[in-house]
């Protein structure tokens, strides 16, 4: 091996571990304001938590001019976000999104669409995959609008925006799929939805491919975030993990389209 490739995969296995560090010490206090998944318990590193005060948050993003600018928002399927996908369908607004660990690929859900009896039910994660509409790449790239709005849970983040997540990099993928069809750009507006505990004014260390966000929403505040440097490599081909490679149908997609 290369002296230059050893100290690529060197640095990266010390953000690995400064990413692995930052969850732990965060995670031990969401336990105590967060709501267990019905499937995995407490265990953060298979799902993004709700949590004690995720209406306030909700609120405060739901107020806010990013929000009620954007028609078409994306919106990723993490426990705290379930209400924020059911408020934007009342308001109109259609919903992209991608089923749990983007295994069964991106999905529409268009308020015009779907009957409003219906709008609780289409918000979840068993409930969009009967009632919203399977996109594959090619169709979100040719068919749809740029996204207006991107919004995430995560697992911490600091108060320059920079988001570690629960550490399998889904956002991360999601960004980097729609940023190289041309669906958003660095300028698309990026939000996290929080609880307090989970903000940090530490500095953190974000691989060249990890989200920042423009703006944080907790239950107590809403934190701009200015300049936020945003990623524009896309899918990085080569330290793409096989795993997620091989059981992600729109990465296979993207890779066979050449871009």
């Amino acid at each position: 091996m290369s002296s230059a490739k050893s100290t690529i995969v060197s640095t990266a296995a010390e953000i690995a571990d400064h990413k692995s560090s930052v969850r732990e010490r965060v995670w031990s206090q969401l336990r105590e304001v967060a709501v267990p998944d019905s499937r995995f318990h407490f265990d953060f590193g298979e799902f993004i938590a709700d949590f004690e005060g995720g209406d306030e948050a909700v609120k405060r993003l739901t107020d806010n001019a990013y929000y009620r600018d954007a028609s078409l928002i994306f919106i990723t399927p993490d426990n705290c976000l379930d209400r924020l996908r059911h408020q934007a369908l009342r308001d109109g607004k259609t919903v992209l999104m991608t089923t749990y660990s983007i295994k069964r690929g991106f999905w529409l859900l268009d308020p015009d669409s779907i009957a409003p009896d219906l709008y609780l039910y289409a918000s979840t994660l068993d409930g969009m995959e009967r009632i919203g509409r399977h996109m594959t790449l090619a169709e979100i790239q040719t068919t749809l609008p740029a996204v207006d709005y991107m919004v995430t849970g995560t697992g911490a983040i600091n108060l320059e925006g920079v988001r570690f997540g629960k550490g399998h990099g889904f956002f991360d993928s999601e960004w980097g799929m729609l940023y190289q069809i041309g669906r958003i750009s660095v300028d698309t507006p990026c939000a996290a939805v929080v609880h307090d505990c989970q903000v940090l004014s530490e500095k953190l260390t974000p691989d060249v491919y990890d989200t920042v966000v423009d703006v944080i929403f907790t239950p107590t505040r809403t934190i701009e975030v200015p300049d936020p440097h945003k990623p524009t490599c896309g899918i990085i081909w080569d330290r793409l993990d096989q795993h997620m490679f091989d059981t992600i149908p729109p990465l296979q997609e993207l890779k066979a389209m050449g871009l």
